[in-house]
């Protein structure tokens, strides 16, 4: 199944009111796509408390994954290939699958992390 997947940057325009993420996930839903993410990504939001009820919202409705080891090592051979540092990054691009949208803040890392791991995913900047 295609999916959307979401990094820190797309949870933080949500709980901003980004039309165009708010957008994205209504499409989503309609076309029954499923939503996620990875467990880092969870880490990289989420501080708890009131101020993030729309952000508990969204990871009620999304695939939160959490890497193995196997994904892990992925992760690492991928970002020693692309050149680049950001662990989580790596890790979310190793959980896309050809055909899925990635919607991302970082899109020159995010680009550059799935081509290095052969996924024909779409990268869609907010």
């Amino acid at each position: 199944m295609i999916q959307l997947v979401l990094d820190a940057g797309a949870f933080i325009a949500f709980e901003r009111g980004d039309v165009g993420v708010r957008a994205r996930l209504a499409a989503a839903r309609r076309l029954g796509m499923d939503v996620a993410t990875s467990s880092p990504v969870v880490a990289q939001v989420w501080r708890g408390g009131g101020r993030q009820v729309l952000t508990a919202r969204l990871l009620r409705a999304t695939n939160v994954i959490a890497p193995d080891e196997a994904a892990a090592r992925r992760a690492g051979e991928t970002l020693a290939k692309a050149g680049t540092t950001d662990v989580v990054d790596a890790l979310l691009a190793v959980l896309a699958h050809d055909g899925d949208t990635v919607v991302t803040s970082d899109p020159d890392d995010l680009v550059r992390l799935l081509a290095t791991a052969k996924i024909r995913a779409t990268v869609d900047a907010i």
